[in-house]
């Protein structure tokens, strides 16, 4: 156990300085924010106004024309050599994050890993992603039909506090690859991340008015963000989800929302019981559960339950609960008083409502003041808050079940659909149960990584989870639109002359049965 550190003396007044000057306002009013290391005050971040917003669009507006003339290629090489500077910077970024956001020094430097990921995966592919395409015309070598993609223009990024490095950077990186340029409004709680991040993008050569950040309270710089953007992509809860989601549909742009999960985790009866164990702990605790994809509901088979309880228990038992920079912390702290609340009040609720605490059940203000120790449920049933909502914490249920079509019964029932994981030793029936979980990913022998660092493979929420994909093909699609221009030779598609309206329905009759036969 570590005891309280003092965040102010691990984040130095110049860096804050510096970074706070790169937010786009100009008026005098600030907000400040606090470490849940300790609770001690870190900045006072300038807060701007509808009017600041306003010319930060209008600068990313007069700039995008130009950034996408630059092409695909030359964009991506300013995303590779971001991706070299994160990796340069990942202790500076690391300390930042765990100083912001009280998570693992663990958890933190995979935030880095999974942006620097990001960066080079589109700035490797995005030309070829974004590559004009040739598709069938409706008469074979008469019709030519040209498909291209051309970039939407400002795209309004709306970030959480719970992974400010990967959630501030993904969704822009790919629409800056797209010949996009970005707006972004992180969460207060974790600005001075992504203006570091900023700082590093603007090294790599990304003109100044390609991305900025401004800064703000949420309903007020949120929806002044939508009501300027050309596409939106929000990252939080499900409820102001579907109010991003009204705004945007009033104006026809589109949105991406990835949104909250109770998701499920399978353990059938011949998985290997230690790596779905490790598998756990990794998934329900990784930034003490304050992760959308993370786990709050495992269902085990009944034949292996009681093994796996003692082995789960027992390894949640030791993991090691502290506060600071040091990479012997397994599991942080929440970042908010808000979380604690929340957190405290589902185990609570599920306790006294009849659930057992198997571990945990605490706060730990002795690690941190807004700790919470990981806790595994037993016993959890409908009418408890934990049941089916987002607790967004260290916390997790345990389920046995009989059968396995009972299981995947049980992970989908379920609003939400955001991920899942299956554990058995026989793969090919493992990969047949996964697809039928009502998720957008599943991980089989795997908690989260597999599919969050498989670049090339999309990931988003299906229900109550969310809209759109972030990833692969179609993160960098959603940031363009689709243009198809036809060239016609030869046979017009009209009646030719002296051919009656008649006779030219019986002629294009007879040329589409053809076809249908030659399969063209």
């Amino acid at each position: 156990m570590t005891a309280h550190v003092s965040a102010a003396r691990l984040l130095p007044a110049a860096t804050v300085d510096r970074l706070t000057a790169l937010v786009s306002a100009t008026s005098s009013a600030t907000q400040p924010t606090f470490s849940p290391l300790d609770a001690s005050p870190l900045a006072e971040v300038p807060q701007s106004s509808t009017t600041d917003i306003q010319h930060a669009f209008a600068a990313a507006r007069a700039l995008q024309p130009s950034w996408a003339a630059l092409g695909p290629r030359a964009r991506g090489r300013r995303l590779l050599e971001f991706h070299d500077l994160v990796l340069a910077h990942q202790v500076e970024l690391a300390d930042l994050i765990v100083v912001e956001t009280g998570k693992s020094r663990s958890d933190a430097v995979e935030e880095i890993f999974h942006v620097a990921l990001t960066a080079r995966y589109y700035g490797e592919h995005a030309a070829r992603l974004l590559r004009s395409e040739r598709r069938p015309g409706i008469f074979p070598i008469l019709t030519r039909v040209d498909v291209h993609h051309h970039p939407k223009g400002v795209v309004a990024v709306i970030s959480p506090w719970n992974y400010p490095l990967t959630m501030g950077f993904s969704d822009g990186l790919a629409a800056l690859a797209a010949g996009n340029t970005v707006v972004a409004k992180p969460d207060a709680q974790t600005t001075l991340t992504a203006l570091a991040g900023l700082e590093l993008l603007r090294r790599a050569g990304v003109p100044d008015a390609a991305w900025q950040i401004v800064a703000g309270p949420g309903p007020e710089a949120g929806g002044a963000l939508i009501d300027a953007a050309d596409h939106v992509c929000f990252t939080g809860s499900t409820a102001t989800g579907r109010t991003v989601a009204e705004r945007a549909g009033r104006r026809l742009i589109g949105a991406s929302l990835e949104l909250g999960g109770k998701n499920p985790m399978i353990v059938c009866a011949d998985a290997d019981l230690d790596a779905a164990v490790d598998g756990a702990l990794r998934g329900c605790f990784a930034n003490a559960g304050q992760l959308c994809v993370s786990f709050e509901r495992i269902y085990v088979a009944r034949e292996v339950y009681p093994a796996f309880r003692e082995r789960f228990v027992a390894a949640t038992r030791a993991l090691r609960l502290s506060a600071g920079l040091a990479w012997d912390c397994e599991v942080g702290t929440l970042t908010s008083e808000a979380q604690l609340t929340k957190v405290t009040a589902a185990v609570e609720d599920a306790r006294t409502r009849g659930a057992t605490v198997l571990v945990g059940g605490r706060a730990r203000p002795d690690i941190a003041p807004w700790c919470f120790e990981p806790t595994i449920l037993e016993g959890v049933r409908p009418g408890m808050s934990c049941w089916r909502e987002e607790t967004f914490g260290p916390v997790v249920a345990l389920y046995p079940f009989d059968d396995e079509d009972a299981a995947v019964a049980k992970a989908n029932d379920s609003e939400h659909g955001l991920n899942a994981s299956v554990w058995s030793t026989d793969h090919r029936r493992a990969r047949a149960l996964a697809s039928r979980i009502r998720t957008g990913t599943v991980n089989v022998n795997e908690a989260i990584g597999a599919t969050f660092a498989s670049l090339a493979a999309p990931m988003g929420g299906v229900g109550a989870s969310g809209l759109g994909r972030r990833q692969g093909p179609e993160g960098i699609l959603r940031f363009t639109r689709a243009q198809s221009v036809a060239t016609q030779r030869g046979m017009s598609l009209g009646a030719p002359d002296g051919q009656s309206r008649e006779q030219f329905a019986a002629t294009m009759t007879k040329a589409l049965r053809l076809m249908r036969r030659l399969r063209l």
